[in-house]
């Protein structure tokens, strides 16, 4: 009898298959998604090169800084969920929902994002791509073959993720690795055919400017926090688990800086600016070849494949938590009795993902504004937990201390969150890079239906390292 309950508690857990590598990849993979081919040419137009590359590295530091409390927080609580596990223990079960619900709606819309910039990205390949016209969404025509390019390719990345985590992870290693040879050959043309002289202006657009590219970054950096999401999947020290956090953040940041270098001195900014897909257009150039265009849009191809992998596991892995929880139906936390992944979570992001090229292109800059505010939120409420667990819970086990013992680890936490604030206040009606109707429509549609299931959380759950047991026992031990 004590065997078959052991064998049925293996059954119900998700599988520690992926090492080191496979972490930082998912994380990396995550960050570098379709956003630096598309958008390079956007950035060095309203900030020029070094405006770009100073919105950039400040998004980084942000992004860094959150990044130390999460690795603290990841290595003390390895498990899968991430942002759902600190605020448990920290702040309660309904905070625990807001700052998980907020991550998994960031998940979701750059999910949506890739199915959509799939075909946006494949039509530079193939120009006929559109055919078999369907309808109109703000303004533009949306063509049945266009979409099932992104919706195809939603069955194919669920399905991976079904089969295994570790398949995933693979998949994932080869993409990045792809990637990185792309990026070196940007490098190597930037040398051999770039000039110095076409990164002029530096700097334009002002503040403007700058706010304008400072303003995507919780798009272009989110990701690194899958790291935490898969904590419960991977066969290393909880130590290092944090540790990859930060080195992902790094990475991230040296890929941004030197797409915008490479691509800033390959063509004028004016002839950038005129540029169908400038990064491709500006590989193309530094080679005088159509075909290194081709091989740039590859591995655009090949981010918004990472992307789109690291960031559907992460959002099944967050919704597998809070169904475990109790907070979401236990449908979600239903895993494959064979392969132990989230089936029921992946086919529903998997569904979103289906449906998002058939309202065509323009969903991509909405998509890009919605999920943004909730990103900000989520990291806004795990720096907050990080300074209320250094003083509420100073006893936890910590096997990555930042900032040491001190008040150091406590000024980390509040500058996050002081960062953070800022960088939401961006997005708010009068500021220079706020939000137009649509995306907040978005947002909202979200959070409504978010709300549904935060008001079936029993109120008055203390925090603390039994807060998930206490809120099972008074929903009535509805674990999946």
């Amino acid at each position: 009898m004590a065997e078959t309950s052991q064998a049925q508690g293996e059954e119900a857990s998700l599988l520690k298959v992926l090492g080191n590598w496979d972490a930082l990849a998912l994380g990396f993979g995550a960050m570098i998604g379709f956003g630096w081919v598309v958008l390079t040419g956007d950035w060095i137009t309203s900030a020029g090169t070094l405006g770009a590359v100073a919105a950039m590295v400040t998004g980084g530091v942000i992004m860094g800084v959150v990044g130390l409390t999460y690795a603290e927080l990841t290595a003390a609580m390895p498990k899968a969920g991430g942002e759902h596990n600190f605020l448990l223990r920290g702040m309660g079960p309904r905070w625990s929902f807001i700052g998980s619900w907020a991550i998994t709606g960031g998940y979701v819309t750059i999910v949506a994002f890739e199915a959509v910039a799939l075909p946006r990205t494949a039509e530079y390949l193939f120009p006929d791509l559109s055919r078999i016209p369907l309808w109109e969404v703000a303004g533009d025509q949306v063509h049945l073959t266009w979409a099932l390019v992104g919706a195809i390719a939603a069955v194919v990345i669920t399905w991976v993720n079904i089969r295994g985590v570790k398949l995933a992870g693979v998949a994932q290693t080869f993409v990045v690795l792809f990637l990185l040879i792309i990026g070196a050959i940007l490098v190597l043309g930037s040398f051999t055919g770039g000039s110095t002289a076409n990164m002029e202006p530096l700097f334009t657009g002002g503040l403007a400017g700058y706010f304008s590219v400072l303003v995507v970054v919780p798009f272009l950096f989110i990701g690194f926090d899958v790291i935490p999401q898969s904590a419960e999947e991977v066969k290393i020290p909880a130590r290092q688990i944090g540790r990859l956090v930060v080195v992902a953040v790094i990475l991230a940041t040296i890929w941004y800086v030197m797409t915008i270098l490479t691509t800033s001195s390959a063509m004028p900014v004016g002839e950038l600016a005129d540029a169908d897909i400038a990064t491709a257009d500006a590989m193309g150039a530094m080679f005088g070849s159509d075909f290194m265009a081709q091989v740039l849009i590859a591995g655009g191809i090949a981010g918004i494949l990472t992307s789109w992998n690291s960031l559907l596991l992460g959002a099944s892995r967050l919704m597998y938590s809070m169904a475990r929880s109790g907070m979401l139906p236990r449908w979600f936390g239903v895993l494959h009795p064979k392969y132990r992944t989230p089936t029921n979570a992946l086919m529903f992001i998997g569904a979103l993902s289906f449906i998002a090229p058939f309202f065509g292109e323009e969903m991509l800059g909405w998509l890009v504004d919605s999920g943004a505010p909730s990103i900000i939120i989520a990291y806004i409420l795990v720096s907050l937990v990080f300074v209320i667990l250094r003083r509420t819970d100073p006893g936890m086990e910590r096997p990555l201390r930042v900032g040491g013992n001190g008040s150091g680890g406590v000024i980390i936490g509040w500058a996050a969150v002081v960062l953070c604030v800022g960088l939401l206040s961006l997005y708010m009606p009068g500021m220079p890079a706020s939000l137009t109707p649509p995306p907040w429509i978005l947002f909202g549609l979200w959070w409504v239906l978010g709300l549904f299931f935060l008001f079936r959380i029993p109120s008055g759950i203390k925090p603390g390292e039994h807060a998930e047991e206490r809120l099972l026992e008074r929903l009535g031990n509805r674990r999946p």
